[in-house]
């Protein structure tokens, strides 16, 4: 867009002026603070404190303005099974970037399964049926960014995208450009926050942990590995050397265990009452519910099911409750024999 380039060069310009005249002080153009990005990470994401550091690594970094001029500001690969925080760490990272959970151009690669899919990224060949128009999946101001935010992208379940259109992504990663087959059109990657998530390998290593939790290395005190030597493995069965050379990192995300239940729980109540506050009421949760919301936790599906017992347990008690008395602003929520009622809060 060549508008877009036009004042991203004049505001660069104006802003080396800024620096010239008044002395060595470093100003970046990046508006976004590394620490109220992570303040919001640490707050909503739980368990993956490898996973966090390096993400503040990155946001430091890109907030210096240091990087290659002709590549993404950053690439990086989530790894780990579903529910434990790959695609929500994104989006809060464009939440607290760009104002907004939906500022991120997220591409669900689960459906460029067939290779002829990949002209949904890069629009038709010439000759075909839309190739002047130059469609595709990619938002180019969510892609783009402007000059004091980065854009952010997310491919999601990368591993699932057929091998025309991970080759497609391979001048993206490395030069920050996607040039349609038609030459009329090209996208800007270069001030771009490139992320990509994927399952691959971790049916591997939860049935590694099975088979230890069920086998002679623990009756022998044999301490279980993590697993990376089978998401290394699943990661070169899926991608070319030449892909995995191109990320700036592959952080693997961990399982969450039964230790970070009440974190879970306390995040998922946080979500709710932040919604019922919009109908002028709060809600607070008896020790046994708490108990009982936790118990037959399956670690498999991460902090989905948590929020699987919200909607399908909580939730309706508290529409019913709601309901019954619009009057009021304090609930509790109670169990008894597995039956989850709310009434108002008595103090």
């Amino acid at each position: 867009m060549p508008f877009i380039n036009e004042r991203l060069d004049a505001n660069r310009e104006s802003i080396e002026k800024d620096r010239a005249a008044s002395g060595p002080v470093r100003v970046s153009r990046f508006r976004f603070e590394p620490d109220a990005v992570m303040s919001r990470l640490r707050e909503q994401i739980v368990g993956q404190p490898e996973a966090l550091t390096a993400m503040e690594a990155m946001l430091v970094r890109v907030k210096a303005d240091i990087g290659e001029e002709n590549r993404p500001l950053a690439v990086h690969l989530f790894l780990g099974p579903t529910g434990v925080g790959k695609t929500e760490t994104v989006r809060l990272i464009a939440e607290a970037i760009a104002g907004n959970r939906d500022g991120v151009c997220r591409i669900d690669m689960n459906t460029l399964a067939q290779e002829h899919y990949a002209a949904a990224l890069t629009g038709a060949p010439p000759g075909y049926v839309g190739s002047k128009e130059g469609h595709s999946l990619f938002d180019p101001d969510k892609v783009q960014g402007s000059f004091s935010k980065p854009g952010i992208v997310l491919f999601d379940e990368i591993e699932k995208a057929s091998k025309e259109v991970v080759r497609i992504l391979l001048n993206v990663l490395d030069t920050g450009r996607l040039v349609f087959p038609s030459g009329n059109r090209e996208i800007d990657f270069r001030n771009t926050l490139i992320f990509m998530t994927s399952n691959a390998g971790a049916l591997d290593a939860e049935a590694y942990h099975h088979r230890y939790q069920h086998g002679w290395r623990r009756w022998l005190g044999l301490r279980p590995g993590n697993g990376q030597v089978l998401r290394d493995s699943a990661l070169r069965r899926h991608f070319d050397p030449e892909f995995l050379n191109r990320i700036d990192q592959i952080l693997t995300f961990n399982n969450l265990t039964d230790n970070w239940l009440e974190a879970l729980l306390d995040i998922e109540l946080a979500g709710l009452n932040k919604r019922l506050a919009r109908k002028q009421a709060e809600l607070t949760l008896s020790p046994e519910l708490r108990a009982e919301l936790c118990h037959g936790y399956d670690s498999r599906y991460g902090a989905r099911e948590m929020l699987r017992a919200f909607r399908q347990r909580l939730e309706p008690a508290v529409a019913r409750a709601l309901l019954a008395f619009p009057e009021s602003r304090q609930f509790e929520a109670d169990v008894h024999n597995k039956e989850v009622t709310v009434h108002q809060y008595v103090e």
